[in-house]
């Protein structure tokens, strides 16, 4: 019996993950950047604080993504869908990711300039095409390959 494959959670749960990694690779740990930093730099307090609070919806945002991404998948497994294999979903997890760098990196560096991959203490375009090649392009490219590979259905157990 042949079952549609689940490949939706994966891709949104890569989603919210990727902007979790965003958001604490480059705004918590390197500080390179915040949300809106670019608009309203953090040389005070004040602005520091501001930028704080936008960066909590932004996780706020990605936690969100990551809920509905686990209901997605636990929705597909109710239904009896194929759920992936680990490669299949480490592949959906990195496309969602990059997707979230593109949309991320093109709307929001590129487009408003809300802010750049690094704001301080300079802006760097080089960094901002970067980000769009390496962590857009390139780990799309590395995640569709992953998923789309031959992948084997896990053996039933009686």
């Amino acid at each position: 019996m042949h079952r549609e494959r689940s490949w939706k959670p994966g891709v949104v749960l890569g989603l919210g993950l990727g902007g979790f990694a965003d958001g604490i690779a480059l705004h918590q740990i390197a500080q390179w950047h915040n949300i809106g930093s670019a608009v309203l730099p953090p040389t005070t307090m004040a602005a520091m604080k501001q930028n704080m609070v936008w960066d909590g919806w932004f996780h706020l945002a990605t936690l969100l993504l990551t809920i509905v991404g686990v209901y997605l998948l636990l929705s597909d497994a109710r239904r009896g869908r194929t759920l992936p294999t680990p490669r299949t979903l480490t592949g959906q997890l990195l496309m969602g990711w990059a997707t979230f760098n593109l949309v991320e990196g093109i709307v929001d560096h590129h487009l408003i300039e809300l802010h750049h991959v690094r704001d301080m203490p300079v802006h760097v375009p080089a960094y901002d095409w970067m980000f769009l090649a390496v962590g857009g392009v390139g780990l799309m490219a590395v995640g569709w390959l992953l998923a789309r590979a031959p992948h084997a259905d896990p053996p039933r157990r009686a």
